[in-house]
């Protein structure tokens, strides 16, 4: 009697993540804004289904861009490349020199270091006077608005070949995103808050690379590689009776739709305090119809505005912090925590100094004080923020 082949033993399942991205297949996308305003901003859902991903209000996502057709053609312009040439890529192997700069390698952002790397390529006695340890401040009024192709361009108008270009680039990285979705409110899926960065700088038109990806390259059932980060720092407090305030003007807005939608799903009877801003409110207050219907249920207590285009004195969230300092300060008296997501280099401190103000005037603190006492507020968790 012949032995009974055995079978072969069934594939490990692939596990999700950093590693091994989730072709999360696209649900939906929307635009936000409406006509005529200056920026287009998306809400795109995505689908988790069987990816054995999971998230929390707070945590941020992962997105694996491709290059902008663009950009991709204008840089194999540049360095006399046709796109078929094979070029290695480490863990990968051969590949074509189009999908490589499609996929693999960060072919737009312009940094020292790239610099560097193609003066030491190429020899080139200008591009080494504007990095020498003398010329920083022309180097950063070179590199202001500029990309690699402008380097490209102005640096080494002959061409490089394949080996030597992709010498210079450093592998294309993820992008992260605030999660703007519960788990609760939409099971297996996960939603973002997009600004398409687009500008016109030094006679060309830039794009940002995930953003216009995602605007303009992926449409509904595409899959977009993602997977999730979390952030520990960025939280709901465990108890859901606690108080919570968030800032978050324009895209920073983001996470707290995830906050609202999972305090009112699990029914938690704490109070929830939001102040969103923008440039005009007819084109430009996102989610709109979902905060009045929070605020009509009760699951957020108050929604305060900061339109700053709208009248002739521009007003910002911080702002309408300081106008609502008394109210702000004793919620903050009453264990709230203070929650600030968006733009690291303008209004997260304008928000902070804000905060610091309110503190002295309405807490009769020195300004040493108050300073003591945001940072208790960091130190026992109460007061974080997400900016970049």
């Amino acid at each position: 009697m012949s032995a009974t082949p055995a079978s072969p033993a069934a594939p490990e399942p692939l596990e999700y993540g950093k590693k091994h991205p989730f072709p999360a297949p696209t649900l939906a996308t929307a635009l936000l804004n409406a006509a005529p305003s200056e920026k287009d901003t998306y809400h795109l859902e995505l689908s988790l289904a069987g990816s054995g991903l999971s998230y929390e209000p707070g945590d941020a996502l992962a997105v694996i861009p491709i290059n902008v057709p663009d950009t991709v053609e204008l840089v194999m312009l540049a360095s006399g490349l046709r796109g078929d040439e094979i070029v290695e890529v480490k863990n990968l192997g051969p590949r074509r020199v189009i999908d490589a700069l499609r996929e693999d390698f960060d072919i737009s952002g312009l940094s020292r270091a790239f610099l560097t790397k193609l003066a030491d390529a190429t020899a080139c006695a200008e591009l080494r006077a504007l990095l020498a340890d003398d010329a920083k401040a022309a180097l950063k009024a070179w590199t202001q608005g500029r990309e690699i192709i402008d380097a490209l361009e102005s640096y080494f108008p002959r061409g490089l070949p394949a080996e030597v270009l992709f010498s210079l680039f450093r592998r294309l990285p993820p992008r992260l995103y605030s999660i703007a979705s519960s788990p609760l409110a939409h099971p297996a899926e996960v939603h973002l808050t997009v600004a398409v960065i687009r500008y016109q700088a030094h006679g060309r038109q830039r794009k940002g690379v995930c953003t216009n990806f995602l605007a303009d390259l992926v449409g509904q059932g595409d899959p977009v590689p993602v997977f999730v980060q979390p952030n520990k720092n960025f939280r709901l407090p465990a108890d859901p009776a606690v108080p919570v305030i968030m800032v978050g003007p324009g895209t920073g807005v983001a996470p707290f739709r995830a906050f609202v939608e999972h305090r009112a799903a699990l029914g938690s009877p704490g109070r929830n305090w939001l102040f969103f801003g923008n440039p005009h409110q007819d084109r430009d207050f996102f989610y709109q119809a979902e905060w009045q219907r929070h605020h009509q249920s009760g699951t957020l207590t108050r929604l305060d505005l900061a339109f700053s285009r709208d009248q002739g004195e521009k007003i910002y969230v911080q702002h309408r912090i300081a106008q609502q300092a008394r109210e702000l300060y004793a919620w903050l008296e009453e264990g709230a925590y203070f929650y600030v997501c968006g733009n690291a280099s303008h209004m997260a401190a304008d928000v902070h100094e804000a905060l610091l103000q309110l503190i002295e005037t309405e807490g009769g603190k020195s300004r040493e004080e108050a300073i003591a006492y945001a940072d208790d507020l960091k130190k026992s968790h109460r007061y974080q923020r997400d900016v970049y």
